[in-house]
Parts: structure tokens; sequence; C-alpha cells
């Protein structure tokens, strides 16, 4: 019972810190300092999580934990994590942040979700299932913030189509402004690049778990590392490159064909996620 509830316990340090990721990279790249706070306090807690079950564990080992591998690992996400604290704090130098914890979160679920490190096979293997349901239901709802970028984006050139042959009219004036409509389908978009990164993350350690051999030329996998290119460099000419308007509008519906043929083709031509499905 004690193994069950600590392994609850791992699995809501790792839901904590990909929101906390999430947070970060929405600070990053939109200088939010109210995200910075909460990605901040809630890395804290997992910096408190972390703490009490490497002091739980040397007590029952009465050693410090670097002897094994999966010890390591776990030393190695709790340095990560408190390196991050203590970045944020004293330099705020947000981009070290932000992939500090990509990496430390990446290691991070690699100890919590590795089988192997658990004497219980029925625990070891409800553990990979749950892996496997945590990457596609962050998989599902990056998707669904990018359809909803998707229509916001369809809106504006609709809206901007409207303006310039001056077709004023009921349907002008239940769209939103352009304004409006460019930067709900940027936010959406923020919030679905790092969710499906993380997504990609934890569906990679699925398959490395539970498909030896797996091709890494698979389409799926190409798929959604393409949708994920795609979608970034959205926000840099965003961000970096200060494009807006109709052009961005059209690289984001545009960028959502993706989405559709890679939820709905690529699956399909997938070599291993029709078997695990």
């Amino acid at each position: 019972m004690l193994d069950l509830f600590m392994t609850r316990l791992h699995e809501l340090t790792v839901v904590l810190y990909a929101f906390s990721v999430l947070l970060y990279f929405f600070d990053f790249i939109h200088h939010n300092r109210k995200a910075n706070r909460i990605a901040f306090w809630l890395l804290a807690f997992v910096w408190v999580l972390q703490t009490v079950f490497l002091t739980i564990y040397m007590m029952k080992t009465g050693r410090f934990p670097v002897l094994t591998i999966f010890e390591g690992l776990y030393f190695y996400a709790w340095v990560l994590v408190t390196l991050s604290i203590v970045i944020n704090h004293l330099l705020r130098v947000d981009f070290i942040v932000f992939f500090t914890n990509i990496l430390g979160f990446t290691v991070m679920a690699i100890h919590t979700f590795a089988p192997m490190q658990y004497h219980s096979h029925i625990m070891a293997k409800q553990l990979v299932s749950e892996l496997l349901l945590i990457h596609i239901t962050m998989a599902i709802l990056s998707y669904g913030a990018f359809s909803l970028s998707f229509v916001f984006s369809s809106l504006y050139l609709l809206q901007y189509d409207l303006l310039k042959r001056k077709k004023w009219g009921t349907r002008l004036l239940r769209l939103a402004d352009l304004e409006k409509l460019e930067k709900s389908s940027y936010i959406l978009a923020v919030i679905g690049v790092p969710m499906l990164l993380l997504s990609l993350i934890l569906g990679l350690q699925w398959a490395f778990l539970k498909v030896p051999g797996m091709p890494w030329y698979d389409m799926k996998i190409i798929g959604s590392f393409l949708l994920l290119s795609v979608y970034s460099i959205y926000l840099y000419l965003r961000i970096a490159k200060n494009l807006s308007g109709k052009k961005l509008a059209i690289w984001n519906t545009a960028s959502f064909l993706i989405v559709l043929i890679n939820f709905f083709l690529f699956g399909q031509l997938s070599s291993f996620h029709l078997w695990y499905a």
C-alpha cells in the first residue's frame, strides 16, 4: 500500500513538473511574470517532494543514492530542479531556466516510468500503461490547442477579407476585431507547442520500453516532429521576426493541415501505433 502511494506521488510530481514547464515556456516567449511566479512555486513544490523522496530513500538504505543508474537519474533530476530554482531566483535567465527544466523533466520521466525499478511486475506494467495514457492525453490537448488556434486564424482571414472588400454587415459585427483574433491564435499555439514537446518526450520513452527495435523513421514519429517544427517556426516568425497579420494567419492555417495529416494519415501508416492502440 505504501509503495502504491509513493508511486502515485511520483506521478503527481511529474504532472506538476509538466505544468511548471508549460508555464515557463509561456513566460519565456510571452514575458508573463505571473506565469513565471506560478511556474516557480510549482517547481519549488516539485523540489520539496523530490527532497522528501530522497531523504526517505537515504534513511531506508542508509547510503547516498548514487550507486545505481536509477538512483543516479533521480539525483540528477533533483540537481537540475535545484539549479533551475537558483537560476530563476538569482539570475532570472529565462532561456537557461526553460531548457534546464526540459532536461530535468525528461530525466525525471525516465526515472518515474522505468519499469525495471519496480519489484512488482503488475505495478511496472501499470506504470507503463499510465505513461502511455499521459502521452496520449497531452498529445490530444496540444492538438486541441492547435485546432482552436486554426479557428482563430481562419476567422482572422475572414474578417480581413470582409474589411478589405468593405462588406459591412451582421457577420462582421459578430466577429472579434483582428488584433484579438490574432492574439488568441498566438496564445493557443504557445500552449500547444510545449505540450506537444512534453508528449513526444513521454511517447518516445513509452515506445523505447514497449517496442524493441522501434524504427525511428516511423511516419508517426516523423509527422509529430514535423508538426512540432512547423508550429515552432510559427512562434519564431511571430516573436523573432515580428511577423503578423495575414501572412502569419496563412502560415498557421496551413500548419493545421499537418495536424490533420499526422492524426488521420500518419497514424494509419505507423508501424507500431496501431499495434498498441
